[in-house]
């Protein structure tokens, strides 16, 4: 299995300066490719825009195009060949990406034709593939970087790697701070038992992160909202200064580093939050939140995107099939706020500002969430769509009650069926591993 490593380096003013040189050959090179594409475009002539041909073409034309202006010498030898792939192959994904999306290919929203990176708003970065970059023996705290040297790491990169194949290293410039991130090989381990937990229903949410069907809460810290005052000031502050100057430049470093601090509060909590639920559940349900058609309301957009709700489920999903747990996805159309967790009965409408539940027919007098954690966690522990004599798995009759279906009967038209048609989030991950 594939795994993901990274670190904070800790270069010297040297090394930085190499960085940024690399960082801007990647970005060089990127353009270069790109206005190569689109030259080809107005002369309509065959499109040859993978990631091989455009190494190809860089690599015939690069003395004609990274040369000093001053100097008329080519320059592109001071930085590790490795730099201007990565931009290339940058460039190709991007292309690629494009043209999926238009033929229907591609998931997710509709991607454009790719832009000119500019300097002042793109993401300094580049990549290792090949050649001697890595890991060090006998310097734990330490990476090799071809063309830059030995560059010192704020951790013991060599314990987190733990003797696992290097096969890429990507680096990066976010919040003032260089970081590489290193792709590792790692053999399949086999499943092991799922905890000893039992089954857990989990409700996100904006005001409280999570609601388990137990009754635990996970508060959120509304990383963004707490932060947003300095990071007006700081905005406020910035957009004062003149361009091209250095303390403009010193604005942006404080701006980026908020906007890092704010990054870090969100990834540590939902860290913590998912490897505790993932060693002490062995059963967990979640929802299949449609988070895109949740932002387009303005006013809860802030706190949706803060909240988090895809990464949640994204490390959920890769830390459950370590631990053997099962992970249930309940469709989104499942009504687990308005169904009744005592009875069973269905409101017609629930507004979001009722957060506390009162159920009509029972009496049933509850916190909104923990009802809707209850309803998942029953929709997630059912072993099938179906019961054994084909009846639906959401049983409601003509007083909106949950009850069986008649013992002999055929089939249901599946119109009052649960679906659980996400099915499992960590399925194929597990059958991987065995």
């Amino acid at each position: 299995m594939l795994e993901a490593v990274k670190v904070t380096l800790d270069p010297t003013p040297r090394q930085e300066r190499l960085l940024e040189s690399h960082a801007g050959a990647a970005r060089f090179a990127y353009n270069a490719g790109l206005a190569h594409v689109k030259a080809m475009l107005e002369r309509q002539e065959k499109l040859e825009w993978s990631y091989y041909a455009l190494r190809r073409w860089w690599n015939a034309n690069k003395d004609a195009l990274a040369v000093s202006m001053e100097t008329g010498k080519p320059w592109w030898p001071e930085n590790s060949k490795e730099s201007y792939n990565s931009g290339l192959e940058s460039l190709a994904d991007a292309l690629k990406n494009f043209s999926k999306s238009r033929k229907g290919q591609r998931k997710g929203r509709r991607m454009g034709f790719p832009r000119f990176k500019s300097k002042d708003r793109a993401v300094p970065g580049f990549a290792y593939t090949t050649g001697s970059f890595g890991l060090i023996d006998c310097d734990p705290y330490a990476l090799r970087l071809p063309k830059i040297g030995r560059v010192h790491c704020m951790e013991n990169v060599s314990k987190r790697v733990d003797g696992a194949k290097v096969l890429r290293m990507s680096v990066s410039k976010r919040g003032g701070r260089w970081q590489a991130s290193l792709t590792v090989e790692r053999a399949d381990l086999p499943v092991p038992s799922p905890p000893k937990g039992g089954s857990v229903g989990i409700d996100l949410g904006v005001k409280e992160l999570a609601t388990l069907s137990d009754g635990t809460i996970i508060h959120n810290p509304h990383a963004l909202k707490s932060n947003l005052g300095r990071l007006k000031k700081a905005q406020r502050n910035l957009s004062r200064k003149r361009k091209g100057s250095n303390r403009r430049r010193e604005a942006r470093t404080r701006v980026a580093r908020l906007h890092a601090r704010v990054a870090d509060l969100r990834r540590d909590l939902l860290d913590k939050t998912t490897t505790m639920l993932a060693r002490a559940y062995a059963d967990i349900s979640i929802e299949d939140l449609n988070v895109a058609g949740m932002v387009r309301n303005h006013r809860l957009a802030r706190s949706v995107e803060d909240a988090a709700f895809a990464e949640f489920r994204r490390q959920l999903e890769y830390k459950t099939a370590r631990t053997g747990a099962r992970l249930h996805v309940i469709d989104r159309w499942h009504p687990s706020s308005k169904t009744c967790s005592n009875c069973g009965t269905v409101k017609a409408k629930l507004s979001l500002s009722e957060r506390v539940y009162h159920c009509e027919e029972c009496g049933l007098v509850i916190d909104r969430d923990l009802n809707a954690a209850i309803n998942i966690q029953v929709a997630g522990s059912a072993p099938e769509t179906l019961n054994a004599r084909g009846g639906s798995g959401k049983r409601t009759d003509a007083s909106r009650r949950a009850t069986r279906h008649p013992v002999k009967r055929e089939p249901s038209d599946g119109v009052s069926r649960v679906s659980l048609g996400a099915g499992l989030g960590n399925e194929a991950m597990q059958m991987t591993s065995l």
